[in-house]
Formats: structure tokens, C-alpha cells, sequence
């Protein structure tokens, strides 16, 4: 298992400048990350800072609250992209979930999906933190109906992050045909391996120097 490789490297603080992204670049290059995540805003110029390289770029549509309407989420991605986004981690419309609307849930996400290039990685953030179990079967199903490639956890920004049984109940709702990205609170190494246990196939994380570091000091032991 290359952890690295199922890592998004992440940064989407409100007062992260230039110099934070610069930085989070160069450490996705040292440690050979998936991806970096990061702002829309940076798309362009961590597109730069990242040219001659395999990692992605990724940003975040909706975010965090996911309230937007959803022509306002289809023009934030089609601007990321046009910036040289690979990748986009939307939050779905979460009180469109907590009234039981999961047709205008699928529909929108839908709606993102068909505009958006093929080759575009589409990841749903679904929250986690303020779902039932209930709810994240349902927003799980609709993301999947919608052509989603992953579902993800969470945006860290509200009342908590990943869990494994979470994870778990994703992976049990959408099967093997669907990716699955935990994200939130994964700060050590032992976290990070129970999400891929559970069945993630990607991590947003912050601490990805300190995780990346943690795995080498055991490898020599």
C-alpha cells in the first residue's frame, strides 16, 4: 500500500496565502500525494506551482455550508476548472436531506456532474457530523445515482469529522462501484489506516507531513 498515493494533501484555512499553498505543493511533491486541496481561489497558481507533476489539484465547490444554489455550484466549478482543477469536493444541499429531498439532492448533483468534463473528478461531501444513519444511506444512494465518483465525509468545519463506522455504512450502502473519501480529524497515523480499513480509498488531511513521518519511524522499527 503507497498511503501518499490515497492522500489529499489539504489546506483550506480562510487566511491561507500564498506562501501556505507554495509550502503545501512542495510537501506534496517531497511525499508524492495524491492530490492537494485547497481554496478556489489558489487553483491557478498551485496549478503551476505543481506543473511536471502527477498530483492533483482539487478544490471545493458549496463550501462548507453547501446552501448555494446550484447554478452558483455548477459556475464555481466550471471556473475551477477552467483555473486547471482536477478534481471537485462539493457539499451537497444538506437541508435538502434533513426534509427528506433526496430527488432535488440527486438532481443536483446531477446537474454538476453533466456539466462537468469526464475526466473531472466529482466528489460529494455529504457531513457526516449532522446526518443520521439514515440520511447518509439516502445522500450516499442519491450521490451514487447522480454519477458522483466518491463520497465524502465531511468538510471539517462543522461539529466533527470521519468515523469509521461512518465509513463503514458508506461502503456497505454504495458497495465497490463507488469511492469513498474520509476526511476530518485524521491527525495520526493509527486513524488514517482505520479509515482504509473501513473502506476509504482517499484521506483529506492536513497532518500529512506528520502522518507521512510517523509511517517512516515505524517502517525502521
Amino acid at each position: 500500500m503507497n498511503l501518499a498515493k490515497m492522500i489529499d494533501h489539504t489546506c483550506l484555512k480562510a487566511d491561507a496565502t500564498a506562501e501556505h499553498i507554495v509550502l503545501l505543493c512542495n510537501e506534496a511533491k517531497k511525499f508524492g500525494f495524491k492530490a492537494v486541496c485547497i481554496n478556489p481561489s489558489y487553483v491557478a497558481f498551485a496549478k503551476e506551482q505543481l506543473k511536471d507533476t502527477e498530483i492533483a489539484v482539487a478544490t471545493v465547490v458549496g463550501f462548507p455550508l453547501g446552501a448555494n444554489r446550484w447554478e452558483i455550484k455548477r459556475e464555481e466549478a466550471l471556473l475551477a476548472i477552467a483555473d486547471g482543477a482536477d478534481e471537485i469536493d462539493m457539499v451537497q444541499n444538506i437541508a435538502y436531506v434533513k426534509d427528506g429531498r433526496f430527488d432535488l439532492v440527486e438532481a443536483e448533483i446531477k446537474k454538476i456532474r453533466e456539466t462537468l468534463p469526464k475526466e473531472v473528478v466529482l466528489k460529494v461531501i455529504l457531513e457526516t457530523c449532522l446526518l443520521s444513519d439514515d440520511e447518509i444511506v439516502e445522500s450516499s444512494r442519491a450521490a451514487q445515482r447522480a454519477g458522483a465518483d466518491f463520497i465524502k465525509t465531511s468538510t471539517g468545519f462543522s461539529t466533527g469529522g470521519a468515523k469509521v463506522e461512518d465509513i463503514l455504512l458508506m461502503r456497505k450502502t454504495v458497495g465497490e462501484d463507488m469511492k469513498i473519501k474520509a476526511s476530518g480529524g485524521i491527525r495520526d497515523l493509527n486513524k488514517a489506516l482505520s479509515m482504509l480499513e473501513a473502506g476509504a480509498n482517499r484521506l483529506g488531511i492536513s497532518s500529512s507531513v506528520s502522518i507521512m513521518r510517523e509511517l517512516e519511524e515505524r517502517d525502521e522499527i
